[in-house]
């Protein structure tokens, strides 16, 4: 069973409504939160890319990419949950796991059913909620990870058209 139905959500998945790259994250994180990730997706068999600027590198443990100095390369680990949809870490703070998606991936019942399969387990592994706000409009989730009921859920209703 889906844990949300394409009509019901396909409004928040329109890139010229929401942005293309809507921001994916996980609040009050920790640099063991970090690691349980990286572990996740070590153990899940996803495809990922670790990256330092143009630099393609093993993934490294995450108290050594979240402790590299300011003026670092920028440091990325790309994702692919299933052939076609990426997802894009971004070390930025331990107190937050980031990731960015491309909603002209995540079009139709199935890839919807991907993408919450794959916050799913991103939000049981750490136990915590996993949310997704508009490109740009960080702090106003659209929809999310709900621990409580274990499942992805509508955080916001979309207009009325």
């Amino acid at each position: 069973m889906s844990d949300l139905l394409w009509d019901d959500v396909k409004y928040f998945f329109d890139p010229d409504e929401m942005g293309p790259l809507p921001d994916v994250r996980v609040p009050d994180a920790s640099v063991a939160d970090w690691q349980a990730v990286l572990d996740l997706i070590s153990e899940s068999g996803w495809k990922c890319q670790y990256s330092e600027g143009d630099a393609v590198m093993p993934v490294p443990r995450a108290e050594t990419v979240l402790s590299r100095p300011p003026d670092a390369e920028c440091a990325d680990l790309r994702v692919w949950p299933v052939e076609g949809i990426l997802a894009i870490f971004e070390f930025c703070t331990a107190e937050e796991i980031g990731f960015d998606v491309d909603l002209r991936e995540l079009q139709g019942q199935g890839r919807l059913d991907v993408f919450c399969g794959f916050l799913r387990a991103i939000g049981r592994r750490l136990g915590k909620p996993v949310l997704m706000d508009p490109q740009g409009d960080d702090g106003h989730p659209v929809l999310g990870f709900d621990v409580a009921s274990d499942r992805v859920v509508l955080l916001a209703e979309p207009p009325v058209m």
